[in-house]
């Protein structure tokens, strides 16, 4: 609010107008349309394989690929949020996991043990 009012005192009502409206988006209604059909392709198709999904990397990548346009990182950012895309985090696993061990495991192991007794000791709890 100061910053305002100063920007007033020293330049009046003119020095508050704004600089102007934000700079045409680079890419057209049927460009947009089309990217986002091939995000919604998945990013293997693309030739990335590893299950990462997409990165802003990537999606730069495909950008300069489909429509020989130069984003950066940021101006991917801002073009994705600008039309309702969100982050995404991956879930994170081992690349060893073994599906099937993880779902026979809590049979093999049985239930735990809910119920341990007491320590005699006030001053290690954890140690009888």
């Amino acid at each position: 609010m100061e910053k305002w009012r100063r920007t007033w005192r020293e330049g009046g009502l003119d020095a508050l107008r704004s600089t102007g409206p934000l700079p045409v988006e680079r890419l057209s209604a049927g460009q947009r349309q089309r990217l986002e059909g091939e995000l919604g392709r998945g990013s293997a198709v693309h030739g990335w394989d590893d299950g990462q999904g997409w990165t802003l990397a990537r999606v730069t990548t495909v950008i300069g690929r489909l429509f020989h346009l130069g984003y950066t990182i940021q101006g991917v950012w801002k073009l994705l949020r600008r039309h309702g895309w969100s982050v995404q985090q991956p879930v994170r696993r081992a690349l060893e996991r073994d599906e099937a061990a993880v779902e026979v495991w809590p049979r093999v192991q049985g239930p735990r043990r809910t119920w341990a007794p007491g320590s005699v000791s006030r001053t290690r709890q954890g140690r009888a």
